[in-house]
């Protein structure tokens, strides 16, 4: 099948290409050559050769005082000199190692390496791999060369390595399955076709549509870690199988519409204009390292190249370990700082203009303890600051503070100050506090939760600040402006390829010089004497008259795909997905244009038929001058040969333009550096992430920082750090904690010895002696919790008064006083098919102690699931939206440890997962990862493992237990001393007895109390059949046999007390007992008058499960008052007064009456309503049908009629009778998924 149906994206928004007509207008008048494309007649029959130099006159702006003639001239260019300087100082060649020549994004060879170059009988790469220089802890490097070079070195490795070794394990066997492969971080996707380009101002994209027949699963995109933007990708021809080819890509965009078609599609940056690829019938397998991701380094190793060739300040404790730090030379300058700040309004005149080179002055009033003062002194007075904040000490405070000050400091002129941490979440934090004192802030990256800090990214300032008129001859517009020259250019070239077009064009057969003009010329003969005048202008025609049964459509390449397939897990926590495409392409700024521009779609669209000729053959048989002589039979593998050249020549052309586009790119990006830099300029504070530091580079350089306060540092690798070395920089603090988390690494083995590559250089520095100050009081873990951190900080940490005291940190509800326990099992652990360690019964039991403390009281928004593994994290998901009561509950909090570093909450519950007789703990190993672990909890931290295993291979461990076990150094309340068991310590808060679980399947018998039966009364009379619960009765379902008689007919109900009545013998239902009609969430009431739009009133039905659990499920009822004015006025009064009482009746009477329809009508007296008298006789409420509503309606005024639809759509059986029960209590006598009653009141 052809391709021609194929139409635009619409996922891009997409501005579409220009029509062909105005492009043969344009180049008719320019007299282009390549107007022989369009069926225009030229007068060299060649394609023009010089196609680049004629368009690199578009990039020769820079001197030049007349620009091209759709340029008025408008003098030099008036970029900014810093960023020009940024730009071409990295193009300047430098004495150094070779990684300074390094391209940008890998090359094939470097991927295409093998094994055998790097390994010998089973040793690992890095062993054996020469050219990396190990990471230095101890001591001085060599020099700046050194140190950058190992830096750079080991961060590529790291980025580069997993897709290299993917590629080798493919290599071996290009065709199994994902699963087949032992690398289950492998991405495969074949087939790949090219289907379109787009010309994007943020560069020339190719757009491929691919199968996921290898990966033999549905995708979950938003939550799959699969071809995220940014990401490295290798694409190799089917028939080669990256054995000698290979050609290099990135991730541009992957909309989730655009991958929620089938087939899928995304966007691709080829690595270099050279290998561009245009074909759209050639098959690709594209490959990826799902556990990589090269953006993350990318600009970090652009920055490395390019701090060798500009100043680099603070070397001297980064690269040679300088131990004594000088204060910063603006402090020596000028020593008086104003710290008012500080302190109250009273005392703020004395702290104007303090000498904090000198005695650092006492402060009564201000609300820093000792050791933070002492860290704020460090972060203001020393030109390289580190200060550790362990957990719950106030980093973040301490940080804030010091910005203050340091921002009531600057003077008119100064820089701003850069402010950075490792997250996203981290930065939003730091800048929300910010925020308070200074409002002149702007936020680089879009990635931000925060309405009010998203206003004051970069894009939003921008778009929000009065435009200044552009100059004509200003870099971006000149750069714009040869990029749509560009543009055009390539459109033309790609004519011939293009979707819903015919055959190739025998005038494009002569432009490109694959036929003569002889050739040519025969072609229109045989064309006018079949059509008996002129040939046809149309394109293609000739081409298919001269091959007529010999030209067929071609197949779609790849067509929907249909397979029964599972979805696949996800990979991530969605907020971690989102936190690691943050910075691949800027959500915000100027590139948040993405991908739009113009698309020129492609298309294979006909093909030869008939036995393949080699070129040899082709080329015997287009000797002759007239193509009507060449046999019919030989026809079709010709227009094949000139297919292929076609695609070949082409090819050639549309590569120089891409590279003439890619340098178009870079300057225009200068030209909007430019404008963003006068904006910038006029903050007060700039906010960054660690990644933003190197992406950001050039435009951060060009303001001249002098301050760059580097949040979470301890968690950050050292080499985006070293990118904040801008030459203008006099003062880095940096602030975390190396106890806690550190750096990740891609490569695992890069963080063993001899490399630490996961070292970050808060670490380093520590580790060689340069002084630092440890803040030391915590408030945020009771002292029960707090002491589980003593084997990592011993002594050091202290509990503010604010944690001893129980109004702030209330016991945890059913625990009995126990705040703190390690629940022990040996249940096996096993593996999930990505090989993350799970365990199904722990898992289990978790979920179950989860549910006891929500039935107890406890918030489940208190409450975190921590977990070190994926693995177990997608088991605990799955167990609690399978659980009865907790599935109603959204964004319950399901974690793993290294993403929960900064977070706290209430309780924690700790999934450690390992069990096993290999006694392997993996992760559990990491001193830093159980320092994380243990110190989220502020008030309740429960523990489940095998304590066993833990306490035989971790130190860390072994102590952490041994303090829950025996308790003897610390003091805690008698009675209270052992925290560690194979039984779960509960107690019932209305008996105060003692309850012990062992196995998930105990907490089923206590339903959140104890064991002594409950044996209270029910609100239907029934006794509470459960054990002791915290619940109220009025959530209890009775599930005991109905005593009532059902109301239609009296016949005793045969129905469970809990459903609508029933009765066999007549089959007939009426009205149930228990109602949970009332309000929706909204504030709307059942009733209400016309005047509010009755007809889809929602009202909200309470569904009880087995253990007294809410489940809310949604239905609409129909109501509109019958009969006169004045009845309609009636019910509007009553509507109005609200007919709330009695469980939300349709009649407002008292509650001793039961208004149930039995077999003889009860009376009461109706309770007043606003508008309505009391009625001092006795009222009868009868059913009657809406024929005689109506009659009645019409003959008596004193009556209030009301005619209500009742619109049932349960999701469930279940919900379906409890709907049923509802409604039938609001008044309706027939309830089977709509029906109509009315009732009279009579005087």
């Amino acid at each position: 099948m052809a391709r021609g149906g194929r139409g635009k994206s619409n996922w891009a928004n997409q501005r579409g290409r220009r029509s062909m007509a105005s492009h043969k207008g344009t180049h008719a008048k320019s007299g282009n050559r390549y107007a022989s494309f369009t069926g225009a007649e030229t007068d060299d029959g060649e394609i023009n050769a010089e196609l680049g130099e004629r368009f690199r006159g578009a990039l020769d702006f820079k001197n030049r005082d007349v620009p091209d003639d759709n340029i008025p001239s408008s003098g030099p260019s008036r970029t900014n000199s810093d960023i020009r300087e940024y730009v071409q100082l990295a193009k300047k060649p430098v004495a150094g190692g070779a990684w300074l020549d390094q391209p940008e994004v890998p090359s094939p060879s470097e991927v295409l390496r093998a094994k055998s170059d790097y390994r010998s009988n089973g040793e690992s790469l890095i062993e054996l791999d020469p050219s990396l220089r190990p990471n230095k802890i101890q001591g001085a490097y060599q020099d700046i060369e050194d140190y950058l070079g190992t830096m750079y070195e080991l961060q590529r490795e790291d980025a580069v390595r997993p897709l290299r070794e993917a590629i080798d394990e493919i290599r071996t066997d290009p065709f199994k399955s994902e699963a087949e492969y032992n690398n289950q971080s492998i991405g495969i996707y074949d087939p790949v076709y090219i289907t379109s380009l787009v010309f994007s101002p943020r560069g020339l994209a190719t757009r491929v549509a691919f199968s996921l027949g290898r990966v033999k699963k549905h995708i979950r995109w938003e939550q799959s870690k699969r071809l995220i933007t940014g990401t490295l990708v290798a694409l190799s021809p089917v028939d080669d199988a990256f054995r000698t080819q290979c050609v290099l890509a990135t991730v541009a965009a992957r909309p989730l519409s655009a991958l929620a078609q089938n087939p899928p599609e995304i966007d691709l940056f080829f690595a270099r204009p050279k290998d561009q690829e245009i074909d759209p019938m050639r098959k690709w397998i594209m490959v990826e390292c799902r556990s990589s991701f090269f953006e993350a380094s990318r600009h970090t190793l652009l920055a490395l190249q390019h701090l060798m060739r500009e100043p680099f300040p603070l070397s001297q404790y980064l690269v040679h370990a300088q131990k004594v730090v000088e204060p910063p030379k603006y402090v020596k300058h000028n020593p008086y700082v104003n710290l008012s700040s500080l302190v109250s309004m009273e005392e703020s005149a004395d702290y104007e203009n303090v000498s904090v080179l000198e005695n650092w002055p006492t402060m009564s009033s201000h609300s820093l303890d000792v050791s933070q003062s002492k860290a704020l002194k460090r972060m203001l007075t020393r030109e390289l600051a580190i200060v550790q904040g362990p957990p719950g000490t106030g980093k973040t405070f301490v940080s804030v503070v010091a910005l203050q000050i340091l921002r009531d400091n600057l003077r008119k002129d100064d820089a701003p100050i850069i402010v950075t941490a490792q997250t996203n979440h981290a930065l939003d934090q730091l800048l929300r506090h910010t925020s308070q004192f200074e409002p002149n802030y702007i936020r680089l990256g879009g990635r931000s939760k925060d309405k009010d800090i998203k206003m004051r990214t970069l894009f939003e300032v921008r778009s929000n600040t009065p435009p200044q008129k552009q100059q004509p001859g200003s870099q971006k517009v000149q750069a714009t402006m040869a990029m749509k020259r560009l543009t055009v250019a390539c459109q033309l070239l790609l004519v011939p390829l293009e979707a819903n077009r015919g055959p190739l064009d025998h005038k494009v057969l002569l432009g490109l010089g694959l036929i003569t003009k002889e050739q040519a010329e025969s072609l229109e003969m045989e064309s006018k004497c079949i059509m008996g005048s002129s040939p046809s202008d149309g394109p293609g025609i000739l081409m298919e008259q001269w091959l007529g049964k010999c030209l067929t459509p071609c197949d779609r390449p790849i067509g929907p795909e249909q397979f029964d397939w599972g979805f696949e897990e996800e990979d991530f926590e969605v907020e971690q997905l989102k936190e690691l495409e943050a910075e691949a392409v800027a959500q915000d700024d100027d590139e948040i244009e993405a991908l739009r521009g113009p698309v020129t779609l492609l298309s294979d669209n006909f093909r030869g038929t008939g036995a393949p000729l080699t070129d040899n053959e082709v080329l015997n048989v287009l000797r002759t001058d007239d193509l009507t002589t060449v046999p019919v039979a030989l026809r079709g593998a010709i227009y094949n040969y000139f297919k292929r050249e076609a695609k070949r020549l082409i090819l050639v052309e549309v590569r120089n333009i891409a590279q003439l586009y890619q340098e178009t790119v870079v300057q225009r990006k200068v030209g909007l550096w430019d404008e963003d830099v006068r904006i910038l300029r006029d903050a007060r504070i700039i906010g960054c992430t660690t990644t933003g530091l190197a992406k950001y580079r050039a435009l951060l350089s060009a303001l001249r920082p002098r301050v760059c306060i580097v949040e979470e540092a301890a968690e950050t690798l050292e080499a985006p750090v070293t990118a904040a070395c801008f030459p203008s920089l006099e003062h880095l603090i940096l602030v975390g904690d190396h106890q806690q988390l550190r750096p990740h690494t891609q490569v695992r083995a890069f963080e063993d010895e001899p490399y630490f590559l996961n070292l970050s250089l808060f670490e380093r520095l520590v580790e060689n002696e340069i002084a630092f100050d440890t803040l030391t009081r915590q408030r945020r873990m009771i002292p029960e919790i707090r002491r589980l951190l003593y084997p990592i900080y011993e002594d050091t940490l202290k509990d503010h008064k604010s944690v001893k005291d129980s109004s702030n940190r209330p016991p945890v509800e059913g625990m009995g006083g126990n705040n703190s326990f390690f629940f022990c099992h040996e249940w096996p652990e096993s593996r999930d098919p990505n090989m993350s360690a799970l365990n199904t019964t722990e898992a289990h039991m978790i979920v179950q102690f989860f549910d006891y403390l929500v039935l107890n009281g406890v918030d489940p928004t208190k409450i975190t699931i921590l977990t070190f593994y994926n693995g177990q994290r997608k088991e605990l998901l799955r167990k609690l939206r399978a659980h009865p009561n907790l599935r109603v509950y959204p964004g319950i909090q399901v974690v793993t440890v290294d993403s929960y570093q900064g977070e706290e909450n209430d309780i924690v519950l700790l999934s450690l997962v390992r069990s096993n007789r290999n006694h392997a703990i993996g992760f559990l190993s990491s001193e830093n990862r159980a320092c994380v672990a243990l110190s989220r909890a502020k008030r309740g931290f429960y523990i489940f493992g095998n304590a066993e295993l833990l306490a035989t291979e971790s130190d860390t461990w072994a102590a952490v237990i041994k303090i829950m076990w025996k308790n003897t150094k610390f003091k805690v309340t008698t009675g209270q001393q052992r925290r560690l068991g194979y039984q779960f310590p509960l107690e019932c808060s209305k008996h105060e007895r003692k309850i012990w679980c062992e196995e998930p399947q105990d907490f089923d018998m206590i339903k959140g109390g104890c064991d002594v039966k409950c044996d209270g009364v029910l609100p239907c009379g029934h006794r509470c059949p459960y054990m002791c619960h915290p619940f109220e009765h009025d959530r209890i379902n009775c599930t005991q046999k109905c005593s009532r008689r059902v109301e239609a007919c009296g016949h005793p109900c045969v129905a469970v007390c809990c459903d609508p009545c029933k009765c066999d013998m007549c089959e007939r239902r009426s009205n149930g007992v228990k109602s949970t009609l009332k309000p929706a969430p909204n504030g709307a009431t059942p009733f209400r008058g016309s005047r509010t739009n009755t007809r889809n009133l929602i009202l909200e039905n309470t569904i009880l499960g087995p253990s007294g659990r809410a489940v809310h499920s949604a239905s609409t009822q129909m109501m509109a008052p019958q009969g006169s004015v004045s009845t309609t006025a009636h019910w509007e009064a009553y509507a109005s007064g609200g007919a709330q009482q009695d469980d939300a009746r349709m009649y407002a009477m008292r509650k001793e009456v039961e208004a149930r329809f039995l077999e003889q009508m009860r009376t009461s007296t109706p309770a007043p309503a606003s508008g309505l008298s009391p009625s001092p006789a006795p009222a009868k409420l009868i059913p009657i049908s809406p024929e005689k509503a109506a009659a009645a309606a019409a003959s008596r005024n004193t009556e209030l009629l009301v005619d209500v639809d009742i619109d049932i759509e349960p999701r469930s059986q279940q919900d379906r009778r409890h709907a049923r029960s509802s409604y039938a209590n609001a008044g309706s006598s027939t309830v089977r998924g709509g029906g109509s009653v009315a009732f009279n009141l009579l005087d």
